[in-house]
């Protein structure tokens, strides 16, 4: 099972997110903020990592930034930003704007780690709207 870190400040978008991947097959941690975050992604092994850009504190540049000069620095990136024609530099592999329909999410997750996922649709704990958004 694919492990992935969720780094966001908002506790119900990080919940909403760790309960679609779990029900698509992924073991998902939650980082309340990009200090939480780093000190999660240097004590244990991740797949991949989401994160919000703009946090306060330490934003989703300054994480990504850590996990790029880290000995793990080719761990996908996923940064979810409201502003993303505001992006500048290659930290992230994927950007996914909000709000952003579910299935979007899981799309890019599948993309950069080679797991298939069961569609949100398909899942029959899920929402049953795909194209909800977060």
């Amino acid at each position: 099972m694919n492990n992935i870190l969720i780094v966001d400040d908002v506790e119900c978008v990080s919940a909403v997110l760790q309960q679609i991947l779990s029900r698509s097959g992924y073991h998902a941690e939650i980082a309340a903020g990009g200090h939480e975050g780093i000190q999660m992604f240097d004590t244990t092994p991740f797949d991949l990592v989401i994160t919000d850009i703009k946090m306060p504190g330490i934003d989703g540049y300054g994480v990504a930034r850590h996990i790029r000069k880290s000995h793990r620095s080719s761990t996908p990136i996923i940064g979810i930003s409201g502003t993303p024609w505001l992006l500048d530099g290659d930290e992230f592999d994927w950007v996914i704007p909000k709000p952003f329909g579910l299935q979007a999410l899981l799309d890019a997750v599948e993309n950069l780690i080679g797991h298939t996922v069961t569609s949100c649709q398909d899942s029959p704990d899920s929402v049953n709207q795909p194209t909800q958004n977060v």
